[in-house]
């Protein structure tokens, strides 16, 4: 997928028409990741572009903090540099607002292709937890599964809260530890014993599965969605 830097509005030439095909460009490549059903990465990074052009749009501090600054004065005493903002003149900054407002709903029409996809996919998949659910549930497994594949994956998950400017955030990772087989001798309840007796650390894990109708893109949507999920889960048995 083609990228686009963080501030590229800002970046080398600000002109409108080099801009908007270097947007054109982008927002291409993106529909492409979406028509092959793959949400990430291209999905958070529109809503990222999409939250900056905002910024950009309600107020002119945000606009000025895109720009590079340079060093105006060095203080060897305290060790303290000052700086100033290289903001340019009113005309490249008209251009900047014309780039904006050209760019805004197109990422806005991208972001919404990819909830719909996002949405298609998350109905298509079955959530469910394998055996019983212990109270503890920021730790344990997920098992993932896709229709018409014997593999199962494995992840191992850990939940905690994140603390950011006075607002507390739930956050969760996971990792593969193990791929199993499946078949009528080894059932996901097997599988969550042997998980059992080989890591001593959770004996009595919260454990959840995860099925897919459909043989989507791993890394890039069932992972991302089935995070989500989990997630969500975790977080609502906890309330």
């Amino acid at each position: 997928m083609k990228s686009l830097p963080k501030n590229w509005i800002t970046e080398g030439t600000i002109d409108f028409e080099f801009k908007k095909y270097e947007l054109l460009a982008y927002l291409k490549s993106s529909s492409q990741s979406f028509q092959s059903l793959k949400i990430y990465p291209p999905l958070a990074d529109l809503i990222e572009h999409h939250r900056l052009l905002e910024e950009l749009k309600n107020g002119k501090d945000a606009v000025r903090n895109l720009f590079p600054k340079a060093i105006s004065h060095l203080d060897f005493n305290s060790g303290k540099i000052s700086y100033f903002s290289k903001v340019p003149d009113d005309a490249i900054m008209e251009e900047i607002n014309q780039i904006g407002e050209f760019a805004r709903p197109r990422i806005k029409k991208k972001i919404d292709e990819g909830i719909e996809i996002f949405e298609f996919v998350k109905d298509q998949l079955e959530f469910e937890p394998v055996g019983i659910l212990p109270i503890y549930k920021r730790e344990g497994y997920l098992m993932l599964t896709r229709e018409s594949n014997a593999e199962v994956y494995v992840f191992r998950y850990k939940s905690s809260l994140l603390e950011y400017a006075g607002d507390r955030f739930r956050n969760i990772s996971f990792w593969l530890i193990q791929t199993f087989t499946r078949s009528l001798a080894q059932t996901f309840e097997h599988i969550k014993l042997k998980l059992i007796r080989e890591i001593k650390e959770l004996p009595n894990p919260a454990t959840w599965r995860i099925h897919s109708q459909q043989y989507f893109p791993l890394e890039e949507t069932l992972l991302p969605i089935s995070k989500r999920l989990l997630l969500n889960a975790v977080a609502a048995n906890e309330t």
